[in-house]
């Protein structure tokens, strides 16, 4: 979740857009002020990063380790 005026939202995806091409993983950033009720539920409470599921990985800074560490709960797809 992000807004397009929030420093610390361009920050995150900075980093979070970097470390994606490296681990090869798509990135969906939603603009909370896009949506009432993503901006009832998220407020000032962004930037934050969550995963598939909607559980938080992070909020405010990228915490790089935790999202290493959800990215390498999934196992790598075989060419075969």
């Amino acid at each position: 979740m992000s807004r397009n005026w929030c420093h610390l939202c361009d920050d995150m995806i900075d980093e979070l857009l970097a470390l994606a091409v490296s681990a090869d993983v798509r990135v969906e950033i939603e603009d909370v002020d896009a949506s009432e009720t993503l901006e009832q539920r998220w407020g000032e409470y962004v930037p934050v990063l969550l995963d598939a599921s909607g559980h938080e990985l992070c909020h405010y800074h990228l915490d790089t380790r935790e999202v290493r560490a959800y990215l390498a709960g999934f196992p790598l797809e075989s060419a075969d």
